[in-house]
């Protein structure tokens, strides 16, 4: 029988889309999915029947090539690698959901990779590393959200034959030997998502895709962000001030640090964008032997929060108000002040308030760079 496809573009409910793609998942059915890299061939991890199938339709033999486990998100992806390093976390935070496939080692006891059937175990991690990617499609989104379960994933053509980014290609490709096709149209990039495999020592480009080496190892960085109110004094001081005090560590140029894999920066909840820093800030910094005055203003965003490895605020209001908008990033965001003071808001004072106020972050900020992983 002929696969049931399905324009997403035109439906007139994507509910029953979504629903559609659920149940013939549940029932152990091969689904193809639109990503935002090339046709997905989908099955249920928790169905032996249905990854045998897929297996045999990819013409593949189980354990030859790994399938890549299809998450919702990060933070599901460690119920499968629980020992994700931070690294990997970072870049899960980062590229996902996207174009980047992680591949993990998932030998810890509480794995849920070892309550799959034991034939699924052998078909996605062979030798204790697993592929996980959170795909950048919102239908295959919604679906992973509504399953019990992982889907195995891989690309919608037999072994050896192009990988397909239109649902045309994947019926004249496959045909009856799947159930149901969603067609979304081209593909966003037609190329195949970047394979990275990532532990404790760093990561390794397994298959090049999407996202280039250079781009991983930008994203692979540390990223530290100082907030406060409108980015003119006390975060660009601190952000200056950083840059400093992890050059002298790190042993390099103050330009060189981004070389070095560290990236820092600030923003503020009330900025505007290329704002100027206030002239006390810059006289400070001068004295201190910091240079301020290349410093333009920027806001938070949504996109700085979710990369940001460490967020270190002015003040306690200036956290709540970002844990209010993202609760999903308190336990990288703290106060800057290791006792939980705050520091005061200098602008409108005398250059002597700025001082303080500069010398008082400088004294936190080797606190807080001593505890800090490089």
């Amino acid at each position: 029988m002929a696969p049931l496809v399905i324009d997403v573009r035109s439906a007139e409910d994507s509910r029953d889309v979504v629903h559609r793609a659920v149940q013939a998942l549940a029932e152990g059915k091969l689904v193809v999915f639109p990503t935002e890299t090339v046709y997905a061939l989908a099955a249920s991890a928790l169905n032996e029947d249905a990854i045998a199938e897929m297996l045999a339709v990819k013409q593949r033999a189980a354990g030859e090539k790994p399938l890549t486990l299809a998450v919702k998100s990060a933070d599901d992806a460690l119920d499968y690698a629980p020992k994700m390093s931070k690294l990997a976390l970072r870049l899960a935070r980062r590229c996902w959901p996207g174009p980047v496939t992680l591949v993990c080692p998932d030998d810890h006891p509480e794995s849920l990779i070892n309550q799959l059937p034991s034939s699924v175990q052998q078909a996605v991690a062979p030798e204790r590393l697993v592929g996980l990617r959170v795909p950048g499609h919102e239908t295959f989104l919604d679906v992973l959200r509504m399953l019990a379960g992982p889907v195995a994933m891989t690309s919608a053509n037999r072994t050896g034959e192009p990988e397909p980014y239109s649902a045309q290609q994947v019926v004249s490709a496959l045909g009856d030997d799947v159930a149901l096709v969603l067609d979304d149209g081209r593909s966003r990039f037609a190329q195949a998502s970047s394979v990275v495999k990532v532990d404790d020592e760093g990561f390794s480009v397994l298959r090049s895709g999407v996202v280039s080496e250079q781009t991983l190892r930008r994203l692979s960085s540390l990223f530290l962000l100082f907030i406060c109110t409108g980015n003119t004094c006390r975060s660009p001081m601190a952000e200056a001030m950083c840059r400093k005090l992890l050059a002298e560590r790190v042993g390099c140029s103050i330009d060189e640090l981004e070389e070095k894999g560290i990236v820092v920066m600030s923003a503020g909840l009330s900025a505007y964008m290329g704002g100027r820093p206030a002239a006390e800030a810059v006289d400070v910094m001068r004295a201190m032997g910091v240079d301020l005055t290349q410093h333009e203003s920027q806001p938070l965003t949504a996109q700085l929060v979710r990369h940001a490895d460490v967020i270190w605020t002015m003040t306690r209001s200036h956290r709540q108000a970002i844990l209010a908008q993202w609760p999903e990033a308190a336990k990288r965001c703290e106060l800057l002040c290791l006792d939980l003071r705050d520091v005061p808001d200098p602008i409108g004072g005398p250059v002597e308030l700025y001082q303080q106020c500069a010398e008082q972050i400088k004294a936190e900020l080797e606190g807080r760079l001593k505890q800090l992983e490089i």
